[in-house]
């Protein structure tokens, strides 16, 4: 993951997707060379040079400036987010980063999201770490997604389980959805730390082993894992319509705690029921681990039948 190389990939990306009537630009006709706007035009938008903005396509503009880069990212319709990680690509300078770690620090589960985990019993939560790495989750979780604890924990991980078990495939209504969004947001976290080898390493894997990934990847998305709908076809129970929420405590973002929970008197919030109430005698009070947390970027579910995030 280059800067140079991600910024130059981001900018084209959003380009291409745009067309002259998207951004009030009259459409000569005739056949365009390239898909979506020209950089002539792109540069016309912002108010920059061509020169300047080829350059920036190419990762050789050191150091630009925040009104230059606002000005980019209205020209090319971003949103708030993709701004951000337009800002932070632009602004990753080779020369200034950090040695990668040979061994990144573990990630520790906070005390209260442990408490908070063990007292959800009827609502499936889980803990998400950097990475998408599966750091705790709860008895309703492995009712829902399978048993993490029966996968290894440098396994552990929502985008791999997501891309190469089949399993998930099944259990997601909407898998492309859902996989298009693991790769948005693990886009997200490489503009956050491109130094990171583990991820580096989860994104080469998943890139080698799935062309859907692959293929994803290089479109460029970028979102943040926030709040939504996601639809199951569950083993046991048939179709479940769960709304998920992810929040995050104010001093570290690097830790989330994930909850799925159906909207009460719909037939998805029957269907969860039983599926808990199914799941009761087999699953313990609390499967939240011990402490150990993924060792690697990696992945898993385990269990009955598994898929998460």
């Amino acid at each position: 993951m280059s800067a140079t190389t991600d910024l130059g990939a981001f900018l084209r990306t959003r380009r291409a997707r745009l067309r002259p009537e998207d951004v009030a630009l009259r459409d000569f006709g005739g056949r365009r060379r390239v898909a979506g706007l020209r950089r002539e035009e792109i540069a016309q938008l912002a108010g920059v040079s061509v020169d300047y903005y080829t350059r920036m396509e190419q990762g050789r503009v050191p150091n630009p400036s925040a009104a230059v880069l606002d000005a980019l990212a209205r020209a090319l319709r971003l949103d708030e987010e993709e701004t951000r990680h337009l800002h932070r690509l632009a602004q990753l300078r080779p020369a200034a980063r950090r040695p990668p770690r040979a061994r990144p620090e573990q990630q520790q589960v906070r005390p209260m999201l442990r408490v908070l985990l063990a007292e959800l019993r009827d609502i499936p939560a889980l803990v998400m770490g950097r990475r998408m790495d599966v750091l705790a989750w709860n008895a309703a979780a492995v009712a829902l997604l399978g048993d993490y604890a029966a996968r290894p924990p440098a396994e552990r991980n929502i985008a791999r389980i997501t891309f190469l078990d089949p399993a998930s495939r099944a259990l997601y209504a909407d898998w492309a959805a859902c996989a298009r969004e693991n790769v948005a947001y693990l886009h997200l976290e490489a503009g956050r730390h491109p130094d990171d080898p583990q991820l580096t390493q989860l994104i080469g894997e998943l890139s080698v082993k799935s062309e859907e990934f692959r293929r994803w990847w290089a479109e460029h998305p970028v979102q943040d894992k926030t709040t939504g709908v996601k639809r199951f076809h569950h083993p046991v129970v048939g179709g479940l319509e769960l709304d998920y929420e992810t929040l995050r405590a104010a001093d570290d973002s690097g830790q989330a705690l994930i909850t799925y929970a159906a909207a009460p008197g719909t037939p998805s919030w029957d269907a969860l029921r039983m599926l808990l109430a199914w799941a009761a005698p087999s699953v313990p009070a609390s499967s939240v681990p011990a402490a150990e947390p993924p060792a690697v970027a990696h992945s898993v579910v385990g269990g009955r039948s598994p898929a998460a995030g």
